[in-house]
C-alpha cells in the first residue's frame, strides 16, 4: 500500500507517508503535528533548507564522552522526570494534571490560558487537552470561563484549591532542583564544550 498525503503549509510542500514506505522533504516544521507526521530518516533532521545544508556540512564526531554525557543528561532528567511523578501522584494528581496545573499558572503575562495553549505546552492533541481540563474542572482544580468578546473560546484558571496544591508541589520540586540543578549544570556545560 503506498498511499501519501500532501499538505501545504506556508508555501511549504511536504510529502509525507504511512508506514515509512516515502521520504519526506524537509522544510520548516510548522507544529509538533508536523513534525509527529515526518519520516524519522537518520542523519537528517527534519528543519529549514537553510539550517540543513548548514547541518550536512558541520557535521560533529561524537565521541565515547559525548554519549556517557548525553546518557548521564537523560539519566538526570528521567530521574527528575520520577520524582515528579511519584510528588504528584502523592498529592492525588496525575503526572498530567500536575503538569497542567503548572501550565496555566506559569503561562508568560498571565495567570489563564486557552484549551489549544494547554495542548501546545504538554505537547498532547486538543481534544486530550479538553478531557484533562474536564477532570480538573470536575475535581474542583480549575474554573471554565469562556470568553466575553467570543463565546467559542475558553479560558482556564486555577481555583483556590489548584493554587494550593501546585504551590506546595512547586516547592517541593524546587528543593529538588536545587539538590540536582548543579549536576544538570555541569552535564549541560560539558554537551555545550564549555
Amino acid at each position: 500500500m503506498k498511499t501519501r498525503w500532501r499538505i501545504i503549509r506556508h508555501h511549504c510542500h511536504l510529502s509525507l507517508s504511512i508506514h515509512g514506505l516515502a521520504r519526506a522533504e524537509y522544510c520548516d516544521i510548522i507544529s509538533r503535528y508536523d513534525i509527529l507526521q515526518l519520516d524519522f530518516v537518520p542523519g537528517q533532521m527534519p528543519c529549514s533548507g537553510r539550517r540543513s545544508a548548514s547541518m550536512a556540512t558541520n557535521k560533529l564526531r561524537i565521541t565515547r564522552a559525548h554519549y556517557e554525557t548525553l546518557a548521564g543528561f537523560r539519566y538526570a532528567l528521567r530521574r527528575f522526570l520520577r520524582f515528579s511523578e511519584n510528588a504528584a501522584q502523592a498529592a492525588g494528581l496525575t503526572p498530567q494534571q500536575h503538569q497542567a496545573l503548572l501550565a496555566i499558572k506559569g503561562f508568560p503575562g498571565r495567570d489563564r490560558i486557552t484549551i489549544g495553549e494547554l495542548a501546545e505546552r504538554l505537547q498532547i492533541l486538543p481534544h486530550s487537552a479538553v478531557g484533562l481540563a474536564n477532570r480538573l474542572a470536575a475535581e474542583g482544580y480549575i474554573r471554565r470561563m469562556e470568553d466575553r468578546n467570543d463565546g467559542r473560546q475558553v479560558w482556564l484558571a486555577l481555583t483556590k484549591r489548584g493554587e494550593i496544591i501546585l504551590e506546595q508541589l512547586s516547592a517541593v520540586h524546587r528543593e529538588q532542583l536545587q539538590r540536582v540543578g548543579p549536576h544538570i549544570t555541569r552535564l549541560l556545560k560539558s554537551l555545550r564544550g564549555d
